[in-house]
């Protein structure tokens, strides 16, 4: 069982998008609406390096916004309807949204 009370992150990991282009040009607008929620004390965007061998990577790009402990994360869930809204309208590959407890941070 986790503690609640720990650091948490929600972690966006993008899929490859079909149209990358058109993915770049409506990303900082979600970044924009990222850095807007309420109780963010950091965000982390990245963006993954191509495989040396041309196939397709595993993710495309990733974002992780930390937040000091589950209940501001889930009070930046409650707010977060437009980044949602911008990341499934631009993420045309795909998208996994998940919580997670920070277990250290070195």
């Amino acid at each position: 069982m986790t503690a609640q009370g720990k650091p948490t992150k929600i972690s966006f990991v993008y899929s490859n998008p079909t149209d990358p282009a058109a993915f770049e040009a409506a990303y900082p607008e979600q970044l924009k609406l990222a850095r807007e929620l309420p109780g963010l004390t950091r965000l982390q965007a990245s963006k993954v390096w191509p495989k040396e061998d041309g196939s397709p990577t595993p993710a495309y790009r990733l974002l992780d916004l930390y937040f000091a402990d589950y209940a501001a994360a889930s009070a930046a869930a409650a707010a977060a309807g437009p980044l949602v809204g911008a990341t499934r309208e631009h993420a045309t590959g795909g998208v996994v949204i998940a919580f997670a407890e920070v277990l250290e941070d070195a």
